[in-house]
């Protein structure tokens, strides 16, 4: 028996149980290889390789390899055989797009930290997030990565969830109000949230400005 789009639609939805890949554009599969098997330690796991897009029909020649990840989740990219990488957008800050990954423990964000360094990987962190700390880096096909260990229990990070929905429920309504008042051309800038959970971050900025 099947269900209508509206049965459907209010039924339960079955339970995601964590990521399976994200896949990228890479310019070379060897060159996306070493990094992320032979520095990062991801072992290379699965190749399918053909002519046609499934999904789509299309014809492009391409071969999708994946690297697999501790829980057994994956990171996978495209050599679609042209020695060319993806183009960032041209819209958003290298910064925001990013594949965040999990260690265990501090001590293991340093040691990676010193190895990508060893390797001649361009390292930014070690960068306190207050819930976790973050190392940042790009890889070979311009992709910006993070390393992250986390600091703040469980009892922390569900006292975290228990204000999200209400936070961004203000946020979302300010938003409103902003849209309109850029559409009656009184304001120009982007909407600022309505609290900075980053304060010494902003203080170092000014610091900055004035030297």
């Amino acid at each position: 028996m099947t269900h209508s789009s509206g049965t459907a639609g209010h039924l339960p939805p079955p339970p995601i149980q964590q990521l399976h890949h994200y896949a990228y554009r890479a310019r070379d599969a060897e060159e996306t290889r070493h990094f992320y098997e032979d520095i990062l330690g991801l072992p290379l796991y699965h190749i399918i390789q053909s002519d046609y897009v499934p999904s789509t029909g299309e014809y492009c020649p391409y071969t999708h390899f994946f690297f697999r990840l501790q829980d057994g989740s994956f990171i996978a990219f495209f050599d679609l055989g042209d020695d060319v990488a993806a183009e960032p957008s041209p819209n958003t800050p290298r910064w925001v797009n990013h594949i965040a990954f999990r260690l265990n423990s501090l001590p293991e964000l340093d040691a990676m930290k010193a190895r990508l360094q060893a390797h001649g990987v361009e390292v930014i962190g070690v960068t306190d997030h207050h819930i976790f700390k973050s190392i940042y880096f790009f890889d070979p096909n311009g992709i910006r990565l993070e390393l992250s260990a986390q600091v703040a229990d469980e009892f922390q990070m569900l006292k975290e969830s228990t204000s999200a929905h209400a936070r961004l429920d203000e946020w979302s309504a300010r938003k409103a109000v902003w849209r309109q008042e850029r559409a009656a051309g009184k304001v120009a800038a982007p909407l600022k949230p309505q609290q900075n959970d980053r304060p010494e971050v902003a203080a170092r900025a000014a610091q900055k400005g004035q030297a």
